[in-house]
């Protein structure tokens, strides 16, 4: 049957497979929360229904019901001992329907996300991952699965992995189906052109989309995927449209005759597989199947109009309230920041992928540094913006000084208000001569002692620089930065008394690697202004490798890392990070009696390496 698979595929014919097993179980009094794979075992007549009537339906490919039948998502359900159990069962299920139809349909098995997120967005290794899918893949194909498909992944790391893991764990045919977002690339930013390039030097047999939203954007998508990669074979499933919520249940608006308009297009547009994913039924497949069969010899049909759909989203409107970061400082609760750096384009889902696994592992606040080197970026405040609202977790924003006069300070003030955003962290900023833009305008108006002394002493009391009022005060919670092992400790003293004075709440240092530079300076502090009782979060940059230690301890001003710190990482060889880990844990620990505090900086984006410090700071 793998072979025939294969030959029917290159011979230009569309096959039509199946639609959603989870929509037609549910539908069968089977409640979302409750594992649908382990039908298999308790339910098998249920799922032997649906395979049954997507049969007579007209569908030449079923898929089993294996889609979270993975090493990750059973042992959420504690079922991980029954995997092979599990798996097996889906594909003799399946079997036993085609045997019972006296007709000839191929019997797919079907792998799901894994859902984890995976290095560098998560803490699962590729070489976990992959070893996660070669389990259930084997289990399918010694089951008798006539080829392995692998769909609704939107991370194109982890499908490389999947469809890897697949080529090396059998010989069966690879069917590989990314999901999108409506903005057309995955939660990562991929877009069609990249994922199907990929896919295809990956070795995948067939590639395409699946689930995402409707018709009309999978056929988008579908096009774009063809012509980065014309000599592929595709497959697609829509969605029956993008869900709604009507009366506590969950409804697809596309019913089954639009799905049957759209079976024709796909086709036209190079398909070689056609079915349904979410919300479709057994009514949609056969209504599919009758466009096709109108058209025996051919898919050459006028193209039809693709419509992009917009959508808006509502402005938050913040409650004058303290912030949740400012809200902790002030109960005492030990704190952790982590700053992140906005995108240079117009895609943010890497960025937030990071944020959610940092929120995740406990991170309290997610700090957005403004122009980092001088290099354009994305504004600060629009992604401290987006984080908040679609991550949930508090955000800090970077406000330099540096390149904005004092008109552009108090208006980007206001609109930083206006977006929710209460957490402010003023610094001088990098100068332009170094970065993108090195002819860049380089003023500024203000020095950052003195945009303290505008917020806490103005705007925080309802007046602008010239002593108008701006309508209510705003509520600013603003920090400054402080370098704990300054070459100069008297001008570092002289700052931050006046940074004192002028109404810091909170101080953000440099990355530290001793833990007695901190309170061998506030010593000096104290003796000369009195005691210190402003919150501190240590910078804390942890160790990747030996060169990177080597680098910030050669290159960086400012920063000295101890000799003992550095061979242990030289010790460690390719295991570096993990020391790097080590090593800030540590640190952070005999820091503890001093700080609020951490304030991570996780350099090459390895977020992975922030998350698990933050998880294991927050044990203690």
């Amino acid at each position: 049957m793998s072979t025939k698979f294969l030959e029917l595929i290159s011979s230009n014919k569309t096959l039509i497979t199946d639609g959603a097993m989870g929509t037609m179980l549910h539908s069968h009094g089977v409640d979302f929360t409750q594992c649908f794979d382990e039908l298999n075992l308790s339910n098998p007549a249920a799922v032997a229904d649906v395979h049954r009537k997507y049969i007579e339906a007209g569908a030449e490919m079923i898929l089993t019901n294996t889609f979270g039948a993975n090493p990750y998502k059973l042992s959420k359900y504690g079922l991980g001992d029954k995997l092979a159990e599990i798996n097996k069962a889906g594909v003799e299920l399946a079997r036993r329907a085609v045997a019972a139809s006296f007709k000839d349909v191929f019997v797919a098995g079907d792998v799901g996300p894994l859902g984890i997120r995976i290095a560098p967005y998560g803490r699962v290794s590729l070489e976990e991952t992959r070893a996660a899918f070669a389990k259930q893949i084997s289990a399918l194909a010694e089951a008798g699965a006539d080829l392995i498909v692998i769909e609704t992944i939107s991370d194109l790391y982890e499908m490389k992995e999947a469809v890897r893991a697949a080529k090396q764990s059998c010989k069966l045919p690879v069917i590989s189906s990314i999901t999108f977002t409506r903005d057309d690339r995955t939660l990562l930013g991929d877009n069609p052109t990249k994922v199907a390039q990929i896919l295809a030097e990956e070795g995948a047999d067939v590639i395409g989309v699946n689930c995402s939203g409707g018709p009309s954007q999978l056929l988008r998508i579908l096009g774009k995927m063809r012509e980065a990669a014309p000599q592929a074979r595709f497959w697609v499933k829509p969605n029956a449209g993008w869900p709604e919520q009507v009366g506590g249940r969950i409804m697809y608006p596309a019913d089954a005759e639009y799905f049957g308009d759209y079976a024709l297009s796909f086709c036209q547009m190079g398909a070689s597989i056609i079915g349904g994913c979410c919300g479709t039924t057994p009514a949609h497949i056969a209504s599919m199947r009758a466009a096709l069969d109108k058209y025996p010899e051919s898919c050459k049909l006028p193209e039809v109009e693709i419509l992009a759909s917009g959508s808006s989203e509502q402005v938050e409107v913040v409650d004058e309230v303290p912030s949740r970061f400012a809200q902790r400082l002030a109960d005492k609760k030990f704190s952790v920041a982590v700053e992140m750096s906005p995108p240079r384009g117009l895609s943010t889902h890497k960025l937030l992928a990071g944020a959610s696994l940092l929120a995740d592992s406990g991170a309290n606040v997610i700090n957005v540094a403004d122009s980092p080197m001088a290099r354009m970026r994305m504004s600060a405040w629009a992604v401290c913006d987006v984080v908040k609202r679609q991550v949930g977790v508090d955000t800090t924003l970077h406000f330099p000084t540096r390149g904005r006069n004092l008109l552009r300070v108090q208006g980007d003030l206001l609109a930083a208000h206006a977006l929710g955003i209460r957490n402010i962290f003023v610094v001088m900023g990098d100068p332009t001569s170094i970065g993108d833009y090195p002819e860049a305008m380089d003023d500024y108006d203000l020095v950052p002692s003195g945009l303290i002394k505008l917020i806490k002493q103005g705007f925080n009391t309802g007046v602008d620089h010239s002593g108008t009022s701006i309508g209510q005060p705003t509520n600013f919670f603003v920090g400054a930065a402080l370098n704990l092992r300054p070459s100069n400790p008297e001008r570092e003293i002289r700052n931050l008394h006046r940074k004192v004075s002028n109404g810091a709440d909170f101080f953000l240092t440099q990355p530290n690697y001793r833990a007695d530079d901190g309170p061998k300076l506030l010593e000096l502090y104290e003796a000369k202004h009195g005691p210190f009782n402003i919150p501190i979060m240590a910078g804390i940059l942890p160790l990747v490798s030996e060169r990177h230690a080597s680098f910030l301890h050669n290159e960086v001003p400012g920063i000295f890392i101890p000799d003992e710190a550095i061979q242990r990482i030289k010790a460690a060889g390719d295991e570096g990070a993990r020391v790097g880990v080590e090593l800030a844990v540590e640190l952070i620990e005999q820091m503890k009696g001093w700080v609020a505090g951490i304030y991570m900086m996780p350099q090459f984006h390895r977020y992975d390496m922030a998350a698990e410090i933050t998880e294991a700071v927050s044990k203690v």
